[in-house]
């Protein structure tokens, strides 16, 4: 292997270590640490909802400050300090038992994620993309799921010890930190003739018309999606532990999204480069669709372990997809666009995913359940799939 192609590949392996430490860790591991923290401390799914809320509102708000001309300082110094947050968010976590310093800290936490997920895509796809290595984006992306993976072996290791949930973000922490170590040697800093540019200076010369008809419609189907798939990602595992025949899937549920997660953007940019894109987006929102409605519709184990396989083997394709139509749509209005998009395009992720979890706590609060909330969910993926499927 050639020093470039080695240095590609690094490269790629540090998206993927920073993604695994800040989505699938700082992020995801709130789902399997919930049903500790619900036994704990006897927190109500009207509040775990809430919980799981603010995090994506802070998701929210670091996509939109990652859209504003007006930030300062470079993409890698932010991208490095979200790294940070989240792992320092993690931590907090167990250091508190106050319902209203749990929003601030996972608001914060959810604003170290769309640093990280916006920055280290800018930074890595576009020096991959220069150097003609795009297929690595795969491997990138690949951190969120191999992250999910590490957080559920994780948690399952501890709590067969010490199923003490503040034990479990303590550990969660530590685990990014080591993560962060890792990506600061594997994403170094541009060389002199790619430097970095401030915010600033990227967002200069942004045209007026970024989003077009089938922009807006790929942003609303983002935003649907984000919605459809997070109340399943958020309350797996809970649903598990309250239904009798469901116990024994607990503790596999969460590592069967992780492990299918992880190839799962190769696998679409396999179907992608056949379908396109947009076809490939929708045929994975109907997937998943069948997924989330298959975690409550039966009570049979292998039935819903086929729910989070399917879950798991799509949201990040989904993600993906959409960043990746959405990059190649903003890069016809020229590159200083690009950015924005991704940014405009997490933006409405956020906003569904804000929504998703604050929905499925407070219905869970009048019917006892998750049922209605995630076939409201599933519903959702369907419009996803019929606004995306054609340009």
């Amino acid at each position: 292997m050639s020093k470039d192609a080695r240095s590609h590949l690094m490269l790629a392996l540090g998206g993927l270590l920073s993604l695994a430490a800040a989505m699938g860790i700082g992020r995801f591991v709130y789902t399997p640490i919930l049903p500790y923290m619900t036994d704990g401390l006897n927190l109500p799914a009207s509040q775990a909802g809430l919980i799981a809320s603010a995090n994506f509102i802070g998701y929210l708000a670091g996509a939109l400050a990652g859209a504003a001309r007006s930030l300062p300082g470079k993409p890698r110094h932010w991208f490095l300090g979200g790294l940070t947050a989240s792992a320092l968010t993690s931590i907090a976590m167990a250091l508190t038992t106050d319902f209203a310093a749990f929003l601030l800290i996972r608001f914060l936490s959810g604003i170290a994620s769309a640093f990280v997920l916006v920055f280290s895509t800018t930074l890595i796809l576009e020096r991959l993309n220069a150097a003609g290595r795009s297929d690595l984006s795969a491997l990138h992306f690949a951190g969120v799921g191999c992250g999910i993976a590490f957080s559920a072996l994780l948690i399952a290791a501890l709590a067969s010890y010490a199923p003490d949930w503040r034990l479990l973000w303590i550990a969660s922490g530590i685990a990014t930190f080591a993560f962060l170590a890792a990506a600061v040697r594997l994403v170094p800093a541009p060389s002199v003739q790619t430097a970095e540019r401030p915010q600033e200076e990227l967002m200069q010369g942004e045209p007026e018309s970024l989003l077009t008809t089938g922009l807006i419609r790929l942003v609303g189907a983002y935003g649907l999606f984000g919605f459809g798939y997070v109340i399943t990602a958020t309350f797996v595992s809970v649903i598990a532990r309250s239904e009798p025949a469901l116990q024994s899937s607990e503790k596999l549920v969460w590592l069967i999204v992780g492990l299918s997660a992880a190839p799962s953007i190769y696998v679409w940019n396999k179907v992608a480069a056949r379908t396109g894109a947009r076809k490939a987006f929708a045929l994975a929102c109907v997937l998943e669709s069948v997924g989330v409605a298959l975690t409550v519709i039966s009570q049979q184990p292998a039935l819903f372990l086929l729910g989070a396989l399917l879950l798991g083997g799509t949201f990040m394709g989904i993600t993906a997809l959409g960043l990746m139509e959405g990059r190649r749509q903003a890069e016809r209005h020229g590159q200083t666009a690009v950015r924005r998009m991704l940014a405009i395009l997490t933006a409405s992720f956020g906003a569904g995913q804000v929504a998703g979890p604050w929905f499925a706590g407070q219905l869970h609060a009048m019917t006892g359940s998750f049922n209605a909330a995630s076939l409201a969910a599933a519903a959702a993926l369907l419009i996803a799939a019929a606004l995306v499927v054609r340009e």
